[in-house]
């Protein structure tokens, strides 16, 4: 299989490693543009809000600097926190991220989880589903370049078309995130393409949800999310990475724990490994998948082990970890780039 190969980015800048918000801005703007000159498929993008680090809030006003810096690379939100947009402002600003990169655009969208992003906005987390099954067809269909009516119950829309249109037809590829298996069964039902940072198994899940709806899964993508880091060395590598997947892990265990949506939830922040630890183990499981961190030999075999053990069409590769220096993350890209990339592009 021909996969392809994005790389996703957060933009955050915590607090070990801060810089002007205005460098870091700049070094990784500089960086998707040399992925791309790298053979890169995918700039991915994704969203959070109010976190000390600046975790990307305004993922669209970035995916529109990329189209201007990129000829070939498609660009894709990982994802849009749907429940907290008007889903017509997210339609006109896919259409013109679409026309800005000549039809290079992929929207996903997901739930969310974190309280605080729906508390403090006033919008009751309860009422995520609701709001992102009814958006995701508003913009569908606003996509599709239809004139729409809409009477739901947080959406009211009356002979609504949106203009300029969408460059790719029917419509951008859509895409849902899903971790817990209602969300997942939510995405299949609705047709969209499956953004996953599940362990792999949660794909069949997925297939089997799309055939029980009458669709075939072959017609449609399944992108896994991993933490990559390559070195010329297993212990380099480790060392290199080390801190921030710590760091990440420690933010994502309180997020979860906070939203405490899936039975466990609230367990991991017993379970979060050491700096040292994990140097010393040269191990480190998120998401409930191993980290694929080591040597382009490593790394090949590694990524080889997982895509053999479920469907996957696309590998998003968090290797713009929080706090990770702008040089050791060209360098990662580089040599992904030269000696684990082309094992898999055939």
């Amino acid at each position: 299989m021909n996969l392809k190969f994005g790389l996703l980015w957060p933009f955050r800048n915590p607090e070990f490693a801060k810089v002007p918000w205005t460098d870091l801005y700049r070094s990784h703007l500089d960086l998707i543009s040399d992925s791309e000159a790298m053979g890169y498929d995918h700039a991915w993008l994704t969203e959070h809000h109010f976190v000390d680090d600046g975790y990307s809030p305004s993922l669209m006003s970035i995916a529109g600097a990329i189209s201007q810096r990129t000829t070939r690379m498609r660009i894709g939100t990982f994802l849009v926190l749907l429940p907290l947009h008007n889903p017509v402002r997210v339609a006109e600003d896919s259409a013109t991220i679409d026309i800005m990169s000549n039809g290079r655009f992929d929207l996903g969208v997901g739930l969310g989880y974190r309280p605080k992003e729906f508390d403090d906005q006033g919008i009751p987390s309860a009422e995520r589903g609701a709001r992102l099954k009814e958006g995701v067809e508003i913009i569908q269909r606003l996509l599709s370049d239809e004139m729409v009516t809409f009477d739901g119950k947080h959406n009211h829309l009356k002979e609504i078309q949106i203009v300029p249109p969408a460059v790719q037809r029917p419509h951008p590829p859509m895409w849902v995130g899903a971790i817990a298996p209602k969300a997942i069964e939510r995405a299949a039902k609705m047709g969209m393409h499956f953004q996953c940072t599940a362990p792999v198994e949660s794909v069949e899940h997925y297939d089997k949800c799309l055939e029980a709806a009458g669709r075939r899964p072959t017609d449609y993508n399944v992108a896994q999310l991993r933490w990559v880091h390559v070195a010329p060395s297993r212990e380099e590598a480790w060392e290199n990475c080390a801190k921030a997947l710590h760091y990440t892990n420690k933010k994502y265990s309180q997020w979860f724990a906070e939203a405490n949506d899936s039975p466990g939830d609230d367990q991991g922040l017993d379970e979060i490994k050491s700096v040292e630890e994990i140097i010393r183990t040269q191990h480190f499981d998120f998401f409930g998948e191993d980290s694929i961190v080591g040597t382009p030999a490593d790394v090949t075999e590694m990524n080889a082990d997982y895509q053999s053990r479920g469907r996957m069409t696309h590998l998003v590769m968090g290797m713009a970890m929080s706090g990770l220096a702008p040089n050791l993350i060209r360098n990662s890209m580089d040599l992904f780039s030269r000696d684990v990339m082309p094992h898999f592009k055939r």
